[in-house]
């Protein structure tokens, strides 16, 4: 990896790192040629990635300098050219002074109505300008659109993903990508697909920038996929005046969606009148044999017409979600990962790749002060409980299995144990109990896979504030700590967190680890559920992880 003071190509010398990801990073340099700041691309290719994967990973830096190039607009990033340093490319960018939108939201919280309509309308031009020469963005979310602190400029950056037409694509290759809390759901299903897909993340987009948060947040990869392809989708209050047209590019029908001309009229003159003008809704491209949409005009505060053949998108929708989810549990996709940083970038920061997908998570937990016990691996065979044929019957130190948590069946390949330290929940067949109080683990036979949890007292600054303390920790605390990230969430209604990260792994481990970890209050206590496991078993270890904590009860005071 470069380093501060770095000649690159020799011209370029690096100075700060701007933003970085599993991918790569991005820096900020100075063109010794042409005199002038710089924003410059390094990509991340270690030893540990097989040739395939490294090779895969240069062609896409040089797809997205392709994509890039093909986009002339004030609105998109531009590249300014594409070098060779130690056989690996570099991208040399326009550096912009400002933050992401992700960043400001992070920073300042929601922005104005009328402010996301003027971002919205500049990402509108930037977006028309990609796709009349040929290029679906795919990614836009708050972190791919910088905000330039002296013009208060809209710039569209990270084109690591876009779809150029006469270009394979990943998704003809058998893997999706995306962010899939932004992601159309018409996507889901990995069809190609045209500029109305692009326009359904620029709806979810809006609402993050009013609301502060994606409507599809959910806790769980699998629940991401049911909110965008099933459930209903709920427009936020805060989006106020935005409200028809969000709802209208929220349209999970394709052919029923608001389209590009109709978004700029209303939204310019939302910002020139102060108020939503009512209009009629235009798809943005109807589908053969299709009924034509019926002229209603849009209102302020309506929600937009039910969609035509409401079954049958049903029924098709549901299908997309059935073929995601049988193709791996959680997910069998990759998909790219947000890692951007704080502070002045040119672009949100590389996007890491995680198999599985889900986006990132968990892996071995400290509780409130950070212990490396908790994912040791350390098996005990004095403690150690086998979960067998005999284990229905409750003993006073061993867990008892029962068909499912609550009178609810466990799915298959899982049971449901009752455990002595007063919870219940769903860990998969086999799995053997050890107790390491006041933790409890349940591993695999070969300790590849680990559940442990931990009952613990209420900490005053909340799961959310404990997350944060462990993962500034990470570092010092687990060989080669990266990938880390912490959200705020709710479980079964409860203040919770979300820590997730990967790390090098112990001396027995035999290569690098995932960890999906969940705090919560509840009952007077505070429980911390994490599962472990290698990091090339991302995907089991998630479903491990959602199985466990969505069965999870309490049985003890």
């Amino acid at each position: 990896m470069a380093s501060h003071g770095d000649l690159i190509a020799g011209r370029y010398r690096i100075t700060t790192p701007l933003g970085r990801g599993g991918m790569g990073t991005v820096w900020r340099a100075n063109d010794e040629l042409l005199g002038r700041a710089v924003a410059m691309k390094e990509l991340h290719v270690d030893e540990r990635l097989s040739p395939a994967e490294a090779e895969s990973r240069r062609q896409r830096t040089l797809r997205e300098a392709r994509s890039v190039a093909q986009v002339k607009h004030p609105g998109v990033l531009v590249l300014h050219d594409v070098v060779q340093h130690d056989e690996q490319p570099w991208l040399v960018m326009e550096l912009i002074d400002g933050q992401s939108l992700a960043d400001r939201i992070a920073t300042d919280g929601p922005v104005a109505p009328a402010e996301a309509a003027r971002i919205g309308l500049a990402l509108l031009a930037a977006l028309r300008a990609a796709h009349a020469a040929g290029v679906l963005h795919r990614d836009l979310k708050p972190a791919n659109v910088l905000l330039e602190a002296a013009t208060g400029r809209v710039v569209l950056s990270d084109f690591g993903i876009a779809q150029v037409d006469g270009q394979a694509t990943l998704t003809e290759t058998g893997a999706f990508v995306g962010s899939p809390e932004y992601t159309a759901p018409e996507r889901m299903s990995g069809k190609r697909t045209g500029p109305e897909s692009d326009l359904w993340s620029l709806g979810v987009l809006l609402c993050a920038a009013v609301e502060g948060e994606s409507p599809f947040r959910r806790d769980s990869m699998a629940e991401v996929l049911h909110a965008v392809v099933i459930d209903e989708v709920k427009v936020p209050d805060s989006a106020g005046p935005l409200l028809p047209v969000v709802n209208g590019l929220l349209e999970r029908d394709p052919g029923l969606r608001l389209g590009a001309d109709e978004v700029e009229r209303t939204l310019r003159g939302f910002l020139t009148q102060e108020r939503m003008p009512t209009v009629p809704h235009t798809p943005v491209s109807p589908k053969p044999g299709a009924p034509s949409p019926s002229g209603a005009p849009v209102v302020l505060g309506a929600a937009s017409a039910p969609a035509a053949r409401p079954r049958v998108r049903t029924a098709l929708l549901v299908g997309t979600l059935a073929v995601v989810l049988a193709a791996g549990g959680t997910g069998a996709w990759v998909m790219t990962r947000d890692d951007s940083a704080k502070g002045t970038e040119a672009g949100s920061g590389p996007a890491d790749e995680v198999r599985e997908r889900d986006s990132e998570t968990a892996t071995e937990k400290p509780s409130k002060t950070p212990d490396k016990s908790k994912d040791s691996g350390r098996k005990d065979s004095d403690a150690a409980e086998p979960l067998g044929d005999d284990a229905d019957k409750p003993a006073s130190t061993g867990p008892a299995e029962t068909p499912g948590a609550g009178g609810d069946p466990a799915p298959k390949g899982y049971r449901t144990v009752t455990d002595p330290a007063g919870f219940k929940m769903a860990t998969p067949t086999g799995f053997i109990r050890t107790d390491e109080s006041p933790r409890v683990f349940y591993n695999s036979a070969d300790n590849a896979f680990r559940i442990g949890v931990h009952p613990q007292a209420l900490d005053p600054n909340g799961p959310a504030a404990v997350m944060r303390q462990a993962h500034a920790s990470g570092p010092s605390d687990y060989p080669g700590y990266r990938d880390g990230s912490v959200r705020e969430t709710t479980h079964n209604g409860f203040p919770a967190a979300v820590w997730e990260f990967t790390w090098d792994g112990g001396a027995a481990d035999g290569g690098p680890r995932r960890t999906y970890d969940l705090s919560w209050d509840e009952g007077g206590k505070m429980y911390d559920l994490w599962v472990s496991a290698p990091a090339g078993q991302a995907a089991a270890a998630e479903r491990h992880f959602v199985e466990a904590h969505r069965s999870f009860v309490r049985t003890g005071s």
